[in-house]
């Protein structure tokens, strides 16, 4: 899937592809308004705080450094029947902004199509699990206090204007579930400087950051944060413990009685260990992650005018002879060789306007989209899915 936020972001970061997540801090800038824009402004942050029942944690909102309570600017909307819904009190969110302040938007991916689709081209770039967050900051706001992520973070400003220091680590590669806290900054500044409008930067997992308005006056800043998470060690050993449990040895209690030898379980272990890589793992992964949510193709609304693939991570098509099997999602289908061509197209992650692709392709196009749809691989473009492309990921067929 190329998406145009992706190539931005490697021609500003100096990147030609992923492999340099997570290796060291970059900055760079985008040459697109146009496009900084298209991917998320103030006003429709808003909206979607507006029109959506929001809870904490998903939406939060700070003032002078300390969680604002929900009760501030969260209220009960009671229908006449007096059912309940809890959703965000525009007034009171607005008198907090207008005094200064900091609202935050967990997984907007979730909610907003746009970001959807953007952090599913960077699960395909990347290989791994991404979600984005929204922060948007009014006049003098202040900040979180100096932090770490246990992600790597792409941070790409949109709107206004805020200062932000970076440092190096202070424990190699920590993690969420650690054996140390990791809790004493480090003394080593990155950088220091105030990003604007355009402006990305990678920061690595690990890195201590912090980013604020104090004493900026008035004005607003709007930045997104994509997280990236990368498998680790661990992750491929607790996957090991799972596969563990189809072996009869590791299942049983271990014996508490001096003397025993446990050789034979530890034996056990190391061949468990030999017979799957952390490749293995990594394949696993990919292909058995289940498929994002999507809505649900019904004959009864009309015919399946486009599709798109919405796999978390690219599919694998592979040739055996006269069939082609499709490993993705946890599954496995199998096809006709003959079918190569309208898979590849019906899962380029671009979107297919089925019409055109039956007219230069051929019938049996329609065919597969209808079995790729049908097992979940692939999904109708609404009118709100589309928007997550329009300008931003070509047609497959441009």
């Amino acid at each position: 899937m190329e998406h145009r936020m992706i190539q931005a972001l490697e021609k500003a970061l100096g990147w030609s592809d992923a492999k340099e997540l997570g290796t060291s801090f970059a900055r760079g800038h985008v040459d697109d308004p146009d496009l900084v824009s298209r991917v998320m402004t103030p006003n429709r942050l808003l909206d979607i705080a507006m029109r959506r029942s929001l809870n904490r944690p998903q939406l939060r909102c700070f003032r002078q450094g300390e969680e604002v309570h929900p009760a501030v600017y969260f209220t009960d909307s009671v229908s006449p029947r007096g059912q309940s819904i809890s959703m965000v009190n525009m007034r009171s969110l607005g008198s907090l902004l207008r005094d200064g302040a900091t609202l935050i938007l967990d997984q907007a991916n979730v909610f907003d199509p746009t970001m959807e689709v953007a952090c599913r081209a960077l699960q395909w770039w990347s290989r791994e699990r991404v979600q984005v967050n929204a922060y948007l900051t009014t006049n003098d706001a202040a900040g979180f206090p100096l932090h770490w992520d246990d992600h790597d973070v792409l941070v790409v400003q949109l709107a206004g204007d805020k200062d932000w220091e970076v440092r190096g680590t202070s424990r190699a590669a920590p993690m969420y579930r650690d054996a140390d806290p990791n809790t004493t900054p480090s003394e080593d500044i990155v950088w220091s400087g105030t990003m604007r409008p355009g402006d990305v930067m990678h920061i690595p997992r690990g890195h201590w950051h912090q980013a604020t308005r104090a004493g900026s006056g008035s004005g607003k800043s709007l930045h997104v944060t994509f997280g990236i998470t990368k498998r680790t060690g661990a992750s491929w050993l607790t996957w090991l413990a799972d596969w563990s449990r189809e072996q009869e040895i590791f299942r049983h209690d271990l014996d508490r009685s001096s003397g025993v030898d446990h050789r034979f379980l530890a034996d056990s272990a190391a061949r468990l260990v030999g017979e799957r890589s952390p490749a293995d793992f990594l394949a696993a992964y990919e292909q058995e992650t289940a498929p994002a949510r999507h809505v649900p193709f019904l004959e009864i609304f009309g015919p399946l005018d486009s599709v798109v693939c919405i796999t978390q991570f690219p599919p694998r098509i592979q040739r055996n002879g006269e069939t082609a099997d499709v490993l993705t999602s946890g599954k496995k289908l199998t096809f006709t060789a003959e079918a190569l061509p309208s898979l590849r197209l019906l899962l380029s992650g671009r979107p297919v306007h089925m019409v055109r692709a039956v007219s230069e392709m051929g019938a049996e196009t329609a065919e597969v989209a209808a079995i790729l749809v049908e097992e979940e691989i692939c999904a109708p473009v609404t009118p709100e899915l589309s928007l997550g492309y329009t300008g931003l990921v070509t047609n497959a067929l441009s």
